[in-house]
């Protein structure tokens, strides 16, 4: 659900953003995919299948990380949780700024457009507010 809402979240702004601009260049995780697909299935991913592949990987990815957290939010004072705020902030940076350029799946944020970059970091931060708001759903009427 947070993945979901943060892709929407990002399209509307990344849409607004004038300088937004990555149209030669293909999305982090549909590399990711198509490495995954080469190295595992010893198959090279088509246009269509890129097409499935890559928000498969970016939820799947949303939603295990997005798990992790409500396990071990679980475990912390609630009121050092922030909503969720630096949880999508550590995302941000953890996987966003360092593990995806390092992987050579995106430029450095140093190469990108500042107004694209503070879309993104939003995006993320958004996406930790819903995380928590899940975790806090969940835990409020599964938990009884």
């Amino acid at each position: 659900m947070a993945s979901l809402a943060m892709s929407e979240f990002y399209s509307v702004f990344a849409h607004n953003n004038e300088s937004h601009s990555q149209p030669s260049d293909e999305d982090s995780t549909v590399k990711m995919a198509s490495a995954i697909s080469q190295v595992i299935f010893r198959h090279r991913l088509t246009v269509a299948q890129k097409e499935m592949a890559g928000p498969a990987v970016h939820y799947a990815f949303g939603t295990t990380i997005g798990a992790l957290y409500g396990a071990v939010a679980d475990f912390q004072n609630p009121r050092r949780l922030g909503w969720g705020l630096p949880f999508g902030a550590a995302i941000w940076l953890g996987a966003h700024v360092i593990t995806v350029p390092a992987l050579g799946l995106s430029k450095p944020i140093t190469r990108v457009a500042p107004s694209t970059e503070a879309v993104e970091f939003c995006s993320h931060l958004f996406y930790g507010v819903v995380v928590d708001g899940v975790r806090r759903t969940l835990r409020k009427y599964l938990l009884r």
